[in-house]
């Protein structure tokens, strides 16, 4: 079954262009993965600094002990603590099947 991720980013001020940078590259890496499904990053239209990227992978198991661990993540996980004002917040959710 698959599973979805909502994830929140607050920004340090500065830091826009270089978070896009890290982050467009590992989603254009991570769509060439077998269990990936979907993914989109949006933005909110009053603050620059705020984020939200949701992604639908087909399996929570892979995701954890696999893809975040590729070595294409690498650097935008060591750079998160310079980009972000405070943690990230991931919330997990998955289908209904009606």
């Amino acid at each position: 079954m698959s599973v979805a991720y909502v994830v929140a980013f607050q920004l340090r001020p500065g830091q826009r262009e270089r978070f896009l940078r890290l982050l467009t590259g590992v989603m254009e890496a991570m769509r060439h993965e077998a269990t990936y499904r979907a993914a989109t990053l949006h933005e909110d239209p009053d603050d620059p600094t705020r984020f939200l990227l949701h992604e639908i992978w087909a399996d929570h198991e892979d995701v954890v002990n696999v893809q975040i661990h590729r070595p294409y993540r690498r650097a935008w996980h060591e750079a998160l603590p310079e980009l972000l004002q405070e943690d990230r917040s991931i919330a997990m959710w998955r289908p209904i099947e009606a």
